[in-house]
């Protein structure tokens, strides 16, 4: 059975085609090793059927790999030109597959058009993964997991523990949607063109955020302000937060948190926590 995956010189050729010259601002890296792409599909570990939200298709690649495996993809392209070919490249390999695209921006969608995907699946665009990750699972509810391909870099911050020295404001937000873990790692050379960074696949299962009288948008606030100084004590760190050195104190004391803690050291439900407690 002829594979629908595109390979390298397939890569190449479309690009040329459509006069596709890899952008750096919008973070384009297309992959082109079908053996990475079914690797990805298999590590999403999706229901037999799922229907998957993927964010910056580019020419196809993916997109590919999740159809021929039988899921219905929502692609959300922002590039104009790539979204218009999508549809094509899928017609002319995979013709009765499930394909709806929408040409937006993925930090600007606020729902979909045509059903609910119930999983993420994307190798995102390495200069807005954080983001497009956080407004995703906080615009979409019916989003229940995910995969996702990012820089390796932030592959680890995402899945942070406390403690760890990479934990930070990108760890304890997902948190807050999703739990997270590395699900392994993606060589460079996959890439067209390649990047100068490998990539890290982190899978997120959603799950209920921690109980709490704080809205989100205020215990993020206190996130920002906890990472904002990294090196300070949560005391000072957080005395724009509360006021003062002493009013910061005094939440913190009230939320059960040492004020000499720093904030790497706090989970999201600590968090959540002291947002309560704000003056």
């Amino acid at each position: 059975m002829t594979s629908a995956l595109l390979g390298p010189a397939d890569i190449r050729a479309l690009a040329d085609r459509l006069g596709v010259r890899p952008t750096k601002s919008l973070g384009q890296n297309f992959l082109h090793d079908p053996n990475t792409i079914r690797r990805i599909v298999r590590t999403a570990e999706l229901d037999a059927g799922e229907s998957v939200l993927e964010v910056g298709p580019g020419l196809g690649s993916l997109t590919l790999g999740l159809l021929e495996a039988g899921h219905p993809v929502t692609a959300v392209e922002v590039d104009a030109v790539l979204s218009g070919a999508l549809a094509q490249t899928v017609a002319a390999r995979l013709p009765d597959a499930a394909l709806t695209v929408l040409t937006a921006d993925a930090l600007r969608l606020a729902e979909l058009p045509d059903g609910a995907p119930t999983a993420l699946v994307a190798n995102l665009p390495y200069n807005v993964a954080v983001p497009v990750v956080l407004h995703l699972l906080g615009a979409l509810p019916s989003l229940q997991r995910g995969l996702v391909m990012v820089q390796a870099e932030v592959a680890e911050r995402l899945a942070a523990p406390p403690g760890s020295k990479v934990y930070g404001v990108p760890s304890v937000k997902a948190a807050w949607y999703a739990a997270t873990t590395r699900a392994g790692s993606v060589p460079r050379t996959v890439f067209w063109p390649m990047p100068n960074v490998d990539s890290g696949l982190v899978r997120l299962v959603r799950r209920v955020p921690p109980e709490t009288t704080a809205t989100r948008p205020e215990v993020f606030a206190v996130i920002d302000a906890a990472f904002a100084q990294r090196r300070k004590t949560l005391r000072a760190a957080l005395a724009g937060w509360a006021g003062s050195a002493p009013a910061a104190e005094d939440a913190l004391r009230a939320a059960g948190i040492d004020p000499s803690a720093r904030g790497e050291t706090l989970d999201v439900t600590a968090f959540a926590r002291l947002a309560e407690k704000r003056p």
